[in-house]
Formats: structure tokens, C-alpha cells, sequence
């Protein structure tokens, strides 16, 4: 089998780490990278072949598509003679499916994933949408691609997609965000920079590990932790009067009407 990347960014790098320690080997693996520099540093790390842009591809059962979505349309055009039958594969924000086909001259045999930037240390959550031609072989081949960088979620509605991008793909600004917040809450408290980042960054850690490997949901354990009349529920009530709970959720509405609008942006360039 080999799986042709198109791009060897940071994503792509992370997935074919990860991919080395599910069971794919270096020979399995190629890459599409226009920088001289990146191809030899993929080569020697990974042991995997790259080449230029200009040159062909090694026949693939599998392209992914890691690159940036203003460059989609231009790099589709030039890899078109070579997909034949290939699964494609986006990691490519923002372009939908649909317009993926009309760029690849009405190829349909393809998968839409967002990921999000912890794929970087291979604890990612990735939604994936499918089209129609995809069989249950490419899904079962793209969920063990996909396991090189986290887990998976995948949708019926590519529509889903833009709340997915909303939640998780964005998701983790909003924890370091509220992260940052935190470190500063323990500055004001009087704690050095370096005790403020470990507080906050522990805290994090501990509650996720917490929330991962308990049978209660969010709002349970955040019940426990309060107690009636004590800190912690002092605290929490300043939260709800700043109405942090509601600015959480319409940050997150944002987020989703803005990938459907660039969703719409890239689509219209299809002519």
C-alpha cells in the first residue's frame, strides 16, 4: 500500500509519526513537499521517499490532502492526472466535499477530515464525513490512519462538520484561553509565574484525567467538587453571574457560522 501525502506540514508530520507506531512502515508512506529542506528532514526522520511538485506521484491507494485551503484548488488541478482511483483524503479546512469533487473533475471518492492541534502529540479528536462513493473498506482504512493522530467522530451531515470545527477543531484555543486565565487569577493571588503555570496546567490535566476515567459527566463532578457554602461555590456563582456558561456556548455559534461562511467563500470558487 502507499499513502501519498500532499504537504508535509505539522499535521502531516503527526500523523505519519503515528502512523510508524500503528503497524505502517516507511515504504508505505510518501510525500508532496515544495521545500527542499522539509523533504530531507521527513526522509531522514521517517525513513519515508518525497518528492517536488512537478514530479509524479508513486501510484497510491490513498492521497491526503495536507495542505492549505487556498492552495486546494490549484494543487487538485495539478494531482488530478494522477489520483486514478485513490481514496482521497482533506485534512484541508473549510472546503467541503462537494467542492473537493468539482475540483477533482466530479471525483466523489472522498473523505472530509477536521482535526484539531492535539494530533500534534497524537491526543487529537478528528470529525470525519464521508461521501457517497466511499465504501466501508476506505472508512475502515481512514479510521486506522486517523488512530496515528487521536480518535474519531464521524457524521452523517457534512453540515456537522462546521460544529465540529466549532467544538473541537477550535476548541483547544479556548482551553488555553481559559488556561491563560487561570495563571493569572494565581498571579494575582501572588504566586510567581512558574508556580501560576503549574497550578493552572495540573489543574487541567488533573481534571481531564479525572472527567476521562469517571462514570459521571461534567456537571456531576463539578457538583462534588462544590460544596454548599465553601470556596468553590462561591466561585462558580461569580461565574454565572459574568454568564460565562452562555458566552461559552454563543463563542462556540460564532465559531460555527464562520466555517460555513468560508465554507461558502471557498465553494463559490469553482468556476
Amino acid at each position: 500500500m502507499k499513502i501519498t501525502y500532499i504537504g508535509g506540514g505539522n499535521m502531516a508530520a503527526a500523523m505519519i509519526g503515528g502512523m510508524l507506531t500503528q503497524g505502517f512502515t516507511g515504504k508505505d508512506i510518501h510525500v508532496v513537499e515544495p521545500d527542499t529542506g522539509k523533504r530531507a528532514e521527513l526522509s531522514a526522520q521517517y525513513g519515508i521517499s518525497t518528492s517536488a511538485p512537478e514530479e509524479r506521484i508513486p501510484a497510491s491507494q490513498v492521497i491526503v490532502f495536507a495542505i492549505k485551503p487556498q492552495q486546494f484548488r490549484a494543487v487538485a488541478a495539478q494531482i488530478l492526472p494522477q489520483v486514478n482511483d485513490a481514496l482521497v483524503i482533506s485534512i484541508a479546512a473549510g472546503i467541503r466535499a462537494e467542492t473537493i469533487s468539482k475540483w477533482l473533475n466530479g471525483y466523489e471518492r472522498i473523505i472530509r477530515v477536521m482535526p484539531n492541534t492535539p494530533a500534534l502529540v497524537q491526543a487529537g479528536i478528528s470529525g470525519v464525513y464521508a461521501a457517497a462513493e466511499v465504501t466501508s473498506d476506505d472508512k475502515a482504512l481512514t479510521e486506522r490512519i486517523l488512530a496515528s493522530i487521536g480518535e474519531q467522530v464521524w457524521v452523517d451531515d457534512e453540515s456537522q462538520i462546521d460544529g465540529i470545527t466549532a467544538i473541537s477543531g477550535s476548541g483547544p484555543a479556548y482551553v488555553f484561553y481559559f488556561m491563560e486565565a487561570l495563571q493569572a487569577a494565581a498571579k494575582a493571588q501572588g504566586f510567581n509565574a512558574d508556580i501560576a503555570q503549574k497550578l493552572a496546567y495540573q489543574t487541567f490535566a488533573g481534571a481531564v484525567k479525572l472527567a476521562i476515567n469517571s462514570d459521571d459527566d461534567a456537571g456531576t463532578l463539578q457538583v462534588k467538587v462544590t460544596s454548599k457554602g465553601g470556596t468553590t461555590e462561591r466561585a462558580i456563582k461569580a461565574l454565572e453571574t459574568s454568564q460565562v456558561r452562555s458566552t461559552i456556548i454563543a463563542a462556540a455559534s460564532a465559531a460555527a457560522a464562520r466555517s460555513r461562511e468560508l465554507g461558502d467563500e471557498l465553494g463559490r470558487d469553482t468556476e
